[in-house]
């Protein structure tokens, strides 16, 4: 065997291969991937929680496991004129302090809502709360930070009167932009500047000393309650983020950069508990047990990096009044449009410029770590208990409250009218206050749940026209359902009226056919508490016809069947389609003596199809059966069954198999003209002669259905040469030759010999090849 013969042999066999493989894995996809076989009444039901999230719950949580239940009360207390809450810290009285930027300032907020202005720094940020002895208030500023101290002191009665009229007049309403007064009772002294640009925590320990976590040069500053300072611990990364105190009294912080936990003994040794797989710490909470949870943001690879290696997105950041938002930053989004007059700077904000989602891990009291809650989505800004001991995590930038109960179980408690819930506090009567930005609001997360909740889950579509039966609820408690419909997808373009239906009982819905349905769920509060495990809709679409989208017919191509083994799967992704189902491709192959016919074909009702296809010759009415019952979408036949001609092929489809007897539907459609010739031309009357020195030869073609394409000639075996029939164009189904063939053997290759062979051949348009030859012998 030559080389060439070799490889050919090769490519051969892989294309075998190849084919077998290709084969193989379109059955194990078709086995594996379940068709959705439509047949009589179906079922839409509502479980998981990825579906029920694409719903609007309002007073009702969404469980992680699935499932509804009611919503802790949640309630707005007081909305600022400022855009961004960054910390809050509450007093023993119940009341909440909130430090804000947009503008920079500390509010004082009453448990009945009643707030008042008590500090308005020069700087841009007010970054960090906390609340000391005897009502103090520390209060870290940035950039260029600085540790205020605010004080509360007794007022005459005129300042009174100005005090008063800083505070709102109802509950939750700002302050008059035209009047920002500082309460005059309150004053403020610079406690502590450390000389870095970022002050992110603050925390206090039970001996009243003040522990200040930096940016830049990533120090903890410790100041006694005499007013001493010192570095207390100087860590490697460029940032100290978050702050908080185990129960022996060590200092956990987390870092910005490699995402470390810190334990720092009293006396400033640190060691590093754990380097998380996310680069920043943004929030850490100490359970009562000794358990540390830290919530960790942004990726550490492939980051370009920005101030020492970390990547914090910017904001700009204005004094003045309050301010319209402008174009939204990444991460956290927390942006805001200068104001004139204004002095504007940048500042790199907690969690800005992360992505990949975020993370919650538990380091156990003997030092384990391990993760507790993941999401691609949110981004943890804050972590904090609530009355019974469950993890609270106030996210962005959707706004939401998770409470995570385990490993990977968690519930989606709230949805805060904010982008961002960046900080928690305690509230009285075991409540948490909650703070947002964008906007910057303070709500009450109560102990207790909601009296009620409601529900909407997201819009059906059932693809057509359909009969709505019962609705099914698995749940307990004291929960009412309700159905509406439509015929188009927006509810508020005229569906019909919400109708409560009756779980328990069979009989019709009452709920008017249409195309789209939507259920609603109303919780009430009560013994057994109100749950929703899943909720059913039982509907029957209006059967339609079959649609056949393209018939085409390609000479010369064979389809392989499918695979039968692959069972009802089989017929109904080849059959049914609305588009949803994997289609697999129909294998082909070249053969020239073949015809393959293919279509494209879909049921709105998602049914299995069964097809036939017949065929018609040119001047005939009646269309014949080549094949039924066919579930692929392509078949292909012998060519030498049909004569010489023209034809076309009809394919009907039907959805017999989904519907019972009388009702199934069909449809057809036609293929464009095609022709079939398998039959070679004639060559007649070939004669050659020697005429001095050429060869004279002349013959004539004919075919009984299509035009001469070529011929060409051979003399002695030599190579072919193309002829040109008489007149030159060959377009007819009868062509005459004449033409001569010089014997110089140097210029065309032809011996002189005593005697010639000479060979003709000639092709039809559908390349059909017929032949003959003649001998001549020289004189």
């Amino acid at each position: 065997m030559t080389p060439r013969g070799k490889n050919l042999h090769k490519s051969s066999i892989s294309s075998e291969l190849i084919l077998v493989h290709a084969t193989l894995l379109i059955f194990l996809v078709m086995v594996l991937v379940p068709a959705g076989v439509a047949e009589g009444t179906r079922t839409w039901e509502q479980s998981k929680f990825e579906e029920l999230t694409k719903g609007t719950a309002a007073g009702v949580a969404i469980r992680g496991s699935g499932g509804l239940e009611l919503a802790p009360a949640f309630k707005a207390l007081y909305a600022t004129p400022s855009t961004y809450v960054w910390a809050i810290a509450a007093d023993d009285a119940g009341n909440v302090y909130a430090a804000t930027g947009g503008p920079a300032r500390v509010y004082r907020i009453t448990p009945n809502g009643q707030a008042a202005i008590i500090f308005e720094p020069q700087e841009l940020q007010v970054q960090a709360l906390q609340v000391g002895a005897n009502g103090v208030i520390y209060a870290a500023t940035a950039p260029d930070g600085k540790v205020y101290k605010l004080e509360h002191k007794p007022i005459g009665r005129a300042d009174a009167a100005k005090a008063d009229d800083n505070k709102s007049a109802t509950p939750g309403a700002a302050p008059e932009a035209a009047k920002p007064v500082v309460d005059p009772s309150w004053s403020s002294s610079v406690y502590f500047a450390p000389g870095t640009k970022y002050i992110w925590d603050l925390a206090l320990d039970k001996a009243g000393n003040l522990f200040i976590a930096t940016g830049d040069h990533g120090e903890i500053y410790r100041v006694t309650a005499r007013g001493e300072h010192s570095v207390f611990f100087k860590s490697d990364e460029t940032h100290v983020r978050v702050l908080a105190f185990d129960a022996p009294g060590n200092l956990i912080a987390g870092s910005d950069g490699s995402g470390l936990v810190y334990r720092i003994s009293p006396v400033g040794e640190g060691f590093v508990l754990y380097s998380a797989p996310k680069k920043e710490i943004t929030a850490l909470a100490v359970d009562r047990t000794g358990n540390i949870y830290a919530a960790g943001v942004g990726e550490k690879r492939g980051a370009t990096t920005g101030i020492s290696g970390i990547t914090p997105a910017t904001i700009n950041l204005t004094t003045g009044g309050p301010q319209n938002p402008g174009p939204q930053a990444p991460g956290l989004n927390l942006t805001m449009a200068p104001t004139v007059p204004a002095t504007t700077g940048q500042f790199p904000f907690p969690g800005g410029g992360s992505s990949g989602g975020s993370e919650v891990y538990r380091i156990a009291p003997d030092g384990s770590p391990g993760r507790m809650w993941t999401s691609r989505d949110d981004i943890v800004y804050a972590l904090a208990f609530d009355s019974q001991g469950h993890l609270l995590a106030g996210t962005g930038n959707r706004g939401h409250v998770f409470a995570i109960t385990g490993q990977d179980d968690f519930v989606d408690l709230l949805k805060a009218a904010a982008s961002q819930v960046t900080a928690f506090a305690k509230a009285p009567g075991g409540g948490l206050y909650a703070a947002t930005s964008n906007l910057g609001k303070i709500f009450v997360l109560g102990a207790g749940s909601e009296a009620e909740g409601s529900y909407q889950s997201d819009v059906f579509d059932a693809k057509v026209f359909s009969r709505w039966g019962r609705t099914e609820l698995r749940g307990a408690g004291n929960v009412e359902i309700f159905v509406r419909s439509g015929n188009v997808d927006n509810p508020d373009r005229n569906w019909s009226p919400w109708k409560k239906v009756e779980v328990t009982k069979d009989g019709q819905s009452g709920i008017p056919a249409a195309r789209y349905a939507q259920w609603k769920a109303v919780l009430h509060a009560g013994n057994p508490a109100p749950g929703v495990d899943s909720v059913t809709l039982n509907y029957l679409p209006k059967n339609v016809a079959p649609e056949i989208d393209d018939v085409s017919v390609q000479m010369g191509l064979r389809y392989q069947p499918m695979p039968k083994s692959a069972g009802s799967s089989l017929g109904t992704d080849a059959g049914g389609s609305s588009g949803s189902h994997f289609e697999s491709p129909v294998p082909s192959a070249h053969d020239r003596d073949s015809v393959g016919v293919k279509w494209s074909a879909h049921d709105e009702n998602d049914d299995q199809l069964l097809y036939s296809v017949y065929y018609r010759g040119d001047g005939e009415t009646r269309w014949l059966l080549l094949k039924d019952n066919l579930t692929d979408k392509a078949y292909s036949f012998d060519a030498s069954l049909l004569p010489d001609g023209g034809y076309t092929v009809k394919i009907v489809a039907s959805d017999a198999p989904s519907h019972s007897p009388g009702e199934a539907l069909t449809a057809e459609k036609v293929s464009r003209r095609f022709e079939v010739d398998t039959t070679p031309p004639r060559i007649e009357n070939l004669a050659a002669a020697v005429e001095g020195g050429p060869i004279h030869v002349t013959f004539r073609a004919g075919d009984g259905f299509s035009q001469i394409k070529r011929a060409e000639y051979s003399v002695d075996a030599g190579d072919w040469s193309y002829v040109e029939p008489v007149g030159q164009l060959s377009d007819a189904k009868t062509e005459s030759y004449d033409f001569k063939v010089s014997l110089d053997a140097e210029k065309n290759g032809v011996a002189a010999a005593s005697e010639h062979v000479i060979v003709v051949r000639v092709y039809d348009r559908y390349e059909n090849m017929g032949a003959a030859k003649t001998v001549i012998r020289a004189k």
